[in-house]
């Protein structure tokens, strides 16, 4: 059973950084693609950033140069450096593996994910 636990959540105000990473167990992580998605109150869970296997990354259009996904593989770690945050950015975030269909849409697809995290907070104060 493959477990993902998320840290790095709090609260910052706009304008602001924070550092989210993603330790994942077993032995595999390096041959999987991750993905972090979010959940603000009532709305649908969505995508926010990707990387494949050999490090391929994917954003949703809101984050693009603001947010960097990232991955260490020794220590079978996933990050999600976000900065310039705004209060749209207010969610849960959450981290997710993906057996490895690195295809724009495929990575994109919350469907497409096999195992979460619990997620962890974020709250950016305007």
């Amino acid at each position: 059973q493959v477990r993902l636990v998320e840290s790095g959540g709090g609260l910052v105000q706009a304008g602001g950084s924070l550092r989210l990473s993603c330790a994942s167990s077993g032995r595999t992580f390096s041959s999987y693609t991750m993905g972090w998605f979010r959940q603000a109150p009532g709305k649908e869970r969505e995508f926010v950033a990707a990387i494949s296997w050999n490090s391929l990354t994917f954003y949703e259009d809101s984050v693009k140069g603001r947010f960097t996904i990232s991955r260490d593989n020794a220590q079978n770690t996933l990050y999600l450096q976000m900065n310039s945050l705004k209060p749209e950015d207010t969610a849960v975030y959450s981290c997710a593996r993906q057996p490895n269909v690195a295809t724009d849409f495929a990575v994109r697809s919350r469907n497409s994910y096999t195992y979460w995290g619990q997620g962890t907070q974020v709250t950016v104060s305007s």
